[in-house]
């Protein structure tokens, strides 16, 4: 199960007054069979192609109920979550609860992360690339120790 589709790059696109985004037209036929938008876990947005949402909310169902880390967590991603379809011009709206978690105002900031997308204000990406760039040797080695190699 899960999307064998690949979401790579990084756009600007402005977020217009109604709350709209324009999704790029590289990542358009990835999201061809619907997609859902929920919250991220570092106030970003991600989209998840319908497909690889099946695969996700699959995995979820699995966290045990009686762990309170588990249930913050599926409220956290359930509780935002809402389908979405691109209009005529390729562009999703995005409800005003989920543009004010991420802090989307003006410009947002779209990156493909493999098999989703997210969605960041241009400030809080800055900060997460800025952040990763320069922790990216400690965090090899934290991923290494842990057994993941690329």
């Amino acid at each position: 199960m899960g999307t064998t589709n690949v979401f790579l790059g990084e756009f600007e696109h402005a977020v217009d007054d109604r709350g709209r985004i324009a999704v790029p037209a590289k990542f358009r036929s990835g999201l061809a069979d619907g997609m859902v938008v929920t919250r991220g876990i570092e106030h970003c947005l991600i989209v998840w192609p319908m497909d690889e949402w099946r695969s996700i909310t699959a995995k979820l169902r699995q966290f045990p109920l009686m762990n309170a880390d588990a249930r913050r967590l599926l409220r956290l991603l359930l509780s935002g979550a809402t389908d979405a379809a691109p209009d005529r011009l390729g562009r999703i709206l995005i409800p005003a609860f989920l543009r004010q978690y991420a802090g989307l105002s003006d410009i947002a900031v779209l990156v493909g992360v493999l098999d989703r997308i997210e969605i960041w204000s241009r400030a809080n990406w800055e900060t997460e690339r800025t952040s990763t760039e320069a922790e990216g040797s400690l965090i090899a080695e934290h991923l290494f120790s842990l057994g993941v190699q690329p």
